[in-house]
Parts: structure tokens; C-alpha cells; sequence
């Protein structure tokens, strides 16, 4: 019998398939080597975090429910079966790359690693020097108890595990005695009384760098790894023991917490206890590298592990800590070509934008433009006299913020600043806090935690006393407030003094910072109030609007599309005739090609040097075209957890813009994987004639070319003339 289609992808495969492409920008050979490299290194933080999170959820309806099924129609075994075939066939991949590929071709360029079996006798004199100087004083050797259990080990902590064989000879009396009840001691023999081996557990130091550079040989660079060092001398932290095996290895624990935030007064004190936790919570995932099958089993049953749990590597463990390796200084020849991030043409320079946006709307597009015009929009608020409060959202930031920066500076000048900080924004929980504190010490009103929802929208509200009286300046944004991030994010965002978007933009800090129920906005779109409702009712007007002669037709940009009733939106609107194209970084559980139901739906993913970030909508709306900048993806978690924002372009020259940069996304030819309705990606190249196309490489080209033809022209005086 003929299996039957799926209506729906399983979210966490899908999940899994997007580090499958960008596992395939690694293998490229057109793609410079360090490049490479740090794709593998994102696809071993990417799963680190996979595990951490939804692999442990997973884990945890096993044994809550064990028999429900997904709207993919998987149980959460079954998932995790899937996941840990997949994932262990990509890790292979990825490995044979790094071995057989990367390393050997920078050992060609002059870039060289060394592991410990390859030292040269000089190499073991440097080492050993560097290791008693620098490295072992920093160690702890903690040994495992007589009943098998696990010194603490820390959740994506480097260690090292020394299988150990006595070699002490100590007569007897009250000393050798107690050694023999510390399990310290047992004769000869590799196990103590209660059958368990002596090991002993080493964190690999964090505070020294994972790349250890080997003394110059020319031009020739060659490094080692610090746990190749550690594993290399480890028998100085025995005296009295021989090493017989060791094990290098790293745990991921369960970090998908929540606060609950009916019970705890104190928020942060909450936050906190969940950071503690994730240090000693269940483990979801061992991954080792080196030969002991003794210290293995042992772990995997100290661990209580399944065997699926298990990633044994041939290789460096860790990659995500070898971006350091990418950035090495004299090798920009393996790195991509360097593109500018120019000062976008429309943006004064040398003036407050003020007056440009009295005339019109600004559009960023990072990162082809800067994003300095961002921070200078806060910084001159912050700043000018005339300039009474400040507003807005910190989801993510930066270590060295500008914007917090500004946001100290406004305060202590005696602006009304207003801050919400949201501290569950997952890993980044310590930073906001740390963020949060330092703000208030400032005079900033802080405002974090609403109950049972992140606040994800990006919005800044300015609000300025003129002559003509109050007039507010917002910016709104697909992209954090982080100025690293803008330099590797594709995002767009607007400036605007437009007067019902600044109205909605108040009424919306009103409601997230007191009690304001938000009863109806003109521009604004906020989830979870009525972003998915409005969304249906956008894609449902655009059935009634197709007609054969004229098909409707809806172009969509985001990270993950997992709604089902979006989804489902979606399947009637191509049934209907509407051509759907969709451009889906990550995850996406619609199935495109479904005979009579999707075959009007076409999904692309770009993987490429940036990460594609941006949330756009265009509906042709009958040729009146409407479109759409987002913070929100097309998930339930966005859709009915968070609070987002949705908000239209409504000068026709940027929405003319966007929507040309939209549609392009669907030429690329070198970069773009199509998705198939057996959940398959296809990568697509170009055929024989047809002109290459890389939609990043169009858009960087094209803002060149726009700035320099710009600063070729005869520029004109603005004067500002004030009554």
C-alpha cells in the first residue's frame, strides 16, 4: 500500500535539514577554506544548541506522553530516532570534511595542525613548558566516587577523562588505610572493590584560548589544540598513576526551563536559578572523541545515556570553539572578499535625521548598509535638548553596546528613558540582566517580564518637543538592537515620523510596561492579539481576489514557517490559484508540490556568508499591493507566545524597493536550495548559458555601485533655516 503524503513536515527534522545546508556550504570548494571552517564550526553550535533545547523537550514528552503524536504524525521516540540517525550521518560528513579536506588543504596554505601524535621533539619541549607554566596550575583532577558517580561536569564543559592504573606503594598504617577507604588506592588492579575503574576528570580550562600557537617555523603557521596539550601531560596531575587511556568529551544538558512566573516575586532571582540549573541538569547528548571504551560505558552509564545519545568523534571534539582559528591574523586570502558596510545614501551624514524624517521615511538594509545610522538615531536623542523620553526594546545586544551607551548617557542628561529588557531572551539571559542592572543604576526605568510571554519586537520611540509641539520618531525593526550581529545579519528596518504608527507605537509601550489593553492600532500588527488573525484574514483576501485571468499571488521571507493554521491558510490559497513563494531559512513544515493542495507553492532557502534574518510579506492585493516588515516568524512560539510586531511599508518607493529585493530571492542560482515535497533540499545551479546568479553578492554589487555613483555627484548644501 502506498504510504500516504504528509500534510506536514516534522518540525525538528526540518530543523535538523537546515544544518544539513549548512553543512553543504562547508563542503563548497568554491568557497575560501577559513569559510568552510567556520560553517562547520555553526553547525556544531547550532546542534549543541538543537539538543539543549529540543532534543530535551523531546526527551521529556517520552516519558510525559509518550504515545501523542505531532501534526507531522511522529511520537517523540520516533522523533528522536529520526534525529539521532540524521544527525550522526551529518556529523560524519562533517567530519570527513574537516580531516580529509580543510585541515589538509590550510596545511597546504601554510596553516597547519598538529595533533598530539604528530609532535616533533621540539614541539614536546614548548609544550611541556607552556603546559607546567600556564595550564597546570589551573587544573582540578577530580576523581569518580567508589559507586560510579560523576564528579560535577559542567553543561558544554571541554573535559578530559584519564583512565588510571596504580602504581603507589605505600606501607601499611592510618595513611594507606585511608587512601584504600578513599578508593584511592587499590593494589595493582585497574578497579577498586566496587568493580569501577579509576578515572579521573579534568575540565579543560575556558579561561585559556583553545588554539595554542607552536613557535614559528617562517611563514608556516602551525597550532595545537589546548585539550591535545592537556591529554599529552595529564600523567604530571597523577604522580603515582600511569595513564592507560584517555577520553576527551562534553555533555549537553537540558536548558529548556521556564520560570514560573505566577510563583516567583523576584524575576531575576528566578532567571538566575535557571542559569544555575543548566550546569547539573539531565544530560541529552555525550560527545567524545578518542579510544576507551572503558571510560565510555562508564560515562554512558554514570549518565544514564542511551546508546543513540552517544557521538563519537575521529577528531577535534568541540568545532564551535575553533572560530578563533577562522579569524587567525594573516590569512585573509582563505576569507571571503571584504565588503563594506556602506552609509546609506539617504541618511544625512553630518545632520540629526529629524528633518529628513519629517519628509520622508528612511529604509536599513543591513548589512549592505551600516548600521551606524541605528545607533546615531539613539545617540542624537540622547543627546539633544529638545529630545524629552526614549523608548523601547532590548531583546539581544551587544557585549560593547552603543545603544546601552546612549540609553546611560539620555538618562543621565534627565530624559525620560524607558527600557524593556527581556531577560528570557534563551542564553542571553546573564547579559540582559547584567544590562538591566547597569541601566538602573543610571536613572533608566527598566521594565522587564510579562507573564508567560517574551517580548520580541524591535521598536525605539523618540519623542521631541518642536516648535510645532510634540513629534515622536520611531524605528522599527526585523533585527535585534546589536550592532555585532548588523555586520552578519540581513535585516531591514524603518524610520518614520509617520502619526498613527508613533500613536500605536505609544499605546504599544503603554501595554507592555503597565496595565493598557490595546483595544485596536491603525498600523501596528501585535501578536499574540491579532498578528495570526490578521495574517489569515491578508491570505484569504487574497483567495477572493484571484481570478485565472489575474491569479493572486503572495511572497513571503522568514527564519521558520511551523504555524498549521497558516499553513493550512496557505494550502487554500494555492488550491484557490494564488502562487505562494516563500523563502524559508530554517525550519519549514508546509509541503510544497502536494497534487491539489500546494502545487502553486514554491519554497527556496538561501544559505550564504550573511545570515538571512529578514521577515517580509507581499500580497498583490489585486495589483493595490500591500507589504509587510516583521520581529516574527510564522510559529506558534511567535504567533501566540510572544509579543511581535508587524508593520507596513506605506511609502511606495521603499515598498517598491523591498518588494524588488524580495522576488529576487527567487533567481539565485547559486546559493538557493529548493525544497521537494519528499522533504528533500535540491540545490539549484545555474544551467548551461543562464547568467549566475547570488542574490547577496547582487545586493552587496548593487549598494556599491549606488554609493559610489552617489558620491560622484556634485552634493548640495542643505541650509536649515529656524525662525
Amino acid at each position: 500500500m502506498k504510504e500516504k503524503q504528509p500534510v506536514y513536515f516534522s518540525r525538528e527534522l526540518s530543523w535538523v535539514e537546515f544544518n544539513a545546508r549548512v553543512l553543504d556550504e562547508a563542503l563548497q570548494k568554491d568557497v575560501p577554506l577559513l569559510e568552510r571552517l567556520r560553517f562547520l564550526t555553526i553547525v556544531s553550535s547550532n546542534f549543541d544548541e538543537f539538543f539543549m533545547v529540543r532534543v530535551a523537550s523531546l526527551k521529556a514528552q517520552c516519558l510525559q506522553n509518550g504515545d501523542a503524536r505531532d501534526v507531522a504524525g511522529l511520537t517523540a521516540r520516533e522523533q528522536l530516532e529520526r534525529i539521532s540517525a540524521r544527525v550522526q550521518e551529518l556529523v560524519k560528513i562533517q567530519y570527513r570534511c574537516l580531516l580529509d579536506d580543510i585541515l589538509p588543504g590550510l596545511a597546504k596554505e601554510g596553516l597547519e595542525y598538529i595533533p598530539s601524535a604528530a609532535y616533533l621533539e621540539s614541539h614536546v619541549r614548548y609544550l611541556e613548558a607552556f603546559f607546567m607554566n600556564d595550564v597546570f596550575p589551573l587544573l582540578t583532577p577530580l576523581r569518580t566516587s567508589p559507586a560510579g558517580e560523576l564528579p560535577s561536569i559542567g553543561n558544554l564543559r571541554l573535559h578530559a577523562a584519564f583512565l588510571l592504573k596504580n602504581n603507589i606503594t605505600v606501607p601499611g598504617g592510618p595513611l594507606s588505610s585511608f587512601l584504600e577507604d578513599a578508593g584511592v588506592l587499590g593494589g595493582s588492579s585497574a578497579e577498586n572493590e566496587e568493580g569501577v575503574p579509576p578515572i579521573a576528570i579534568v575540565q579543560i580550562p575556558a579561561s585559556l584560548p583553545r588554539i595554542v600557537w607552536l613557535p614559528a617555523e617562517g611563514s608556516h603557521r602551525c597550532f595545537t589544540l589546548l585539550d591535545d596539550v592537556v591529554q599529552t601531560f595529564g600523567t604530571r596531575l597523577f604522580p603515582g598513576f600511569s595513564v592507560e587511556e584517555t577520553l576527551l568529551f562534553k555533555i549537553a544538558r537540558d536548558a529548556d526551563f521556564a520560570v514560573d512566573e505566577e510563583r516567583d516575586d523576584d524575576f531575576i532571582a528566578a532567571i538566575q536559578e535557571v542559569l544555575v540549573s543548566r550546569q547539573s541538569s539531565v544530560p541529552v547528548r555525550l560527545i567524545s572523541s578518542g579510544f576507551s571504551p572503558t571510560i565510555l560505558s562508564f560515562l554512558r552509564d554514570s549518565m544514564k545515556l542511551e546508546q543513540s545519545d552517544l557521538y563519537q568523534l575521529n577528531g577535534p571534539i568541540d568545532l564551535s570553539t575553533m572560530a578563533e582559528l577562522a579569524n587567525a591574523d594573516g590569512f585573509d586570502r582563505l576569507r571571503n572578499p571584504v565588503w563594506k558596510n556602506f552609509w546609506p545614501v539617504d541618511v544625512p551624514r553630518d545632520a540629526p535625521l529629524w528633518d529628513e524624517l519629517k519628509r520622508t521615511d528612511i529604509l536599513l538594509h543591513v548589512p549592505y548598509q551600516a548600521w551606524d545610522p541605528v545607533a546615531r538615531f539613539i545617540s542624537d536623542a540622547a543627546e539633544d535638548p529638545s529630545v524629552l523620553a526614549i523608548k523601547m526594546t532590548l531583546y539581544r545586544t551587544s557585549g560593547n553596546s552603543p545603544v546601552i551607551k546612549a540609553l546611560e548617557q539620555a538618562a543621565r542628561s534627565g530624559k525620560h528613558v524607558t527600557v524593556f529588557v527581556e531577560l528570557k531572551a534563551r542564553f542571553d539571559e546573564e547579559r540582559n540582566i547584567s544590562w538591566a542592572h547597569r541601566l538602573e543604576e543610571c536613572g533608566v526605568i527598566v521594565v522587564h517580564g510579562i507573564a508567560r510571554l517574551k517580548v520580541h519586537a524591535k521598536m525605539c520611540l523618540i519623542v521631541r518637543k518642536e516648535q510645532e509641539g510634540i513629534k515622536r520618531y520611531v524605528h522599527l525593526s526585523t533585527g535585534n538592537y546589536n550592532d555585532r550581529t548588523a555586520r552578519l545579519y540581513v535585516d531591514m528596518s524603518i524610520m518614520t515620523s509617520n502619526l498613527e504608527i508613533a500613536n500605536d507605537a505609544a499605546l504599544f509601550f503603554n501595554m507592555i510596561s503597565g496595565y493598557s489593553a490595546i483595544l485596536g492600532t491603525r498600523q501596528l500588527v501585535m501578536a499574540p492579539v491579532e498578528m495570526k488573525s490578521r495574517l489569515i484574514s491578508l491570505i484569504e483576501r487574497e483567495i477572493t481576489r484571484s481570478v485565472p485571468e489575474k491569479p493572486g499571488m503572495i511572497v513571503a521571507k522568514m527564519n521558520s514557517l511551523a504555524d498549521p493554521e497558516i499553513i493550512q491558510a496557505l494550502y487554500r490559497a494555492s488550491t484557490a490559484g494564488v502562487r505562494v513563494l516563500l523563502n524559508v531559512r530554517g525550519i519549514c513544515m508546509l509541503v510544497p508540490g502536494i497534487k491539489d493542495m500546494s502545487e502553486n507553492i514554491t519554497v527556496v532557502s538561501i544559505v550564504d556568508r550573511y545570515l538571512e534574518h529578514t521577515r517580509i510579506v507581499w500580497f498583490a492585493n489585486g495589483g493595490s499591493d500591500e507589504l509587510f516588515l516583521s520581529s516574527a516568524d510564522w510559529m506558534p512560539r511567535n504567533l501566540d507566545r510572544r509579543v511581535e510586531l508587524m508593520f507596513p511599508v506605506l511609502q511606495e518607493s521603499i515598498r517598491n524597493t523591498i518588494r524588488d529585493i524580495l522576488f529576487l530571492y527567487f533567481t539565485d542560482n547559486v546559493k538557493a536550495h529548493y525544497l521537494q515535497s519528499d522533504g528533500s533540499w535540491i540545490r539549484r545551479k545555474p544551467t548551461e548559458g543562464e547568467k549566475r546568479v547570488r542574490v547577496q553578492e547582487c545586493l552587496y554589487e548593487s549598494e556599491k555601485k549606488r554609493t559610489e555613483m552617489f558620491e560622484k555627484e556634485p552634493q548640495r548644501e542643505f541650509i536649515v533655516r529656524r525662525s
